[in-house]
């Protein structure tokens, strides 16, 4: 392996350097498999709101989170900031998935299907 500057890296850096992408691949992996999991819950969060007409959006719940998840990250030593950022990504993107299972829903004339 040589760096940009064209300079030979140390087989035991480079062995040390894979080790550590090898570790960095498995938690990317499980965080994508996690999100695939709490999309599912959210899916099925949407269905029920949508069946009984609730709104796509909570802003009591998501402020709750918001906080939780911030002292999740802080106790983590994780910028919470970042954390934060985080979650108001995944909450949009919940709430547009929220309003299209409603808006399903409404054009469909049928209950959702959990």
């Amino acid at each position: 392996m040589t760096t940009s500057n064209n300079r030979e890296v140390d087989p035991a850096i480079r062995a040390e350097l894979g080790r550590l992408r090898e570790s960095i691949d498995n938690i990317d992996a499980a965080v994508v498999h996690m999100l695939a999991e709490r999309f599912k819950c959210t899916q099925q969060v949407g269905h029920l709101k949508a069946a009984h007409q609730l709104p796509a959006a909570d802003p009591n719940r998501e402020a709750e989170q918001i906080a939780r998840l911030r002292r999740l990250a802080e106790s983590a030593n994780l910028d919470p900031a970042f954390a934060e950022k985080l979650l108001n990504f995944v909450i949009a993107e919940v709430i547009r998935h929220h309003e299209r299972i409603a808006e399903d829903t409404l054009n469909s004339g049928k209950p959702p299907v959990n």
